[in-house]
């Protein structure tokens, strides 16, 4: 993990995690498929990922869940009621099982021009190494 810090940092970003807390991110989920149909997914988004990488906030607690979808735009009404609805779990199992057909197990998970996966956090390199490969391999093999 401090390679991982450093690596966050080294590109201008605070990294700091709850401190022993790995959330039950399954209610994240679902509040930000309401934000998608809200059009206001990035905003949620970005807001929960930001509050837990940056801030350390647990946002497998509900409360702080809450108040984070409410400051990126949700009605936390709204909010209390998809998830005592469980209006969303349903399409996100079904997106986990697509993930996981297609050899996905890990987050986070890049599928580059449809044709390569990686999984789990790459150094920059990486990715240009993986971009680099993409544009000489042939797209259609057959």
């Amino acid at each position: 993990m401090a390679n991982v810090k450093q690596q966050i940092e080294e590109s201008g970003y605070t990294y700091d995690p709850p401190p022993e807390v790995v959330p039950n991110s399954l209610k994240a989920m679902e509040l930000t498929e309401l934000a998608r149909a809200e059009g206001l997914h990035e905003a949620v988004h970005n807001r929960l990922m930001h509050a837990y990488w940056s801030e350390a906030a647990d946002i497998g607690d509900e409360d702080t869940l809450l108040g984070l979808c409410e400051e990126a735009g949700l009605d936390r009404a709204e909010c209390v009621e998809a998830l005592a609805e469980k209006r969303f779990r349903e399409s996100i199992h079904a997106a986990t099982r697509k993930a996981h057909e297609v050899g996905i197990n890990a987050i986070p998970a890049f599928v580059l021009d449809r044709r390569l996966l990686l999984l789990g956090a790459h150094p920059h390199d990486t990715f240009e190494r993986a971009f680099e490969q993409l544009e000489t391999a042939d797209p259609d093999p057959t």
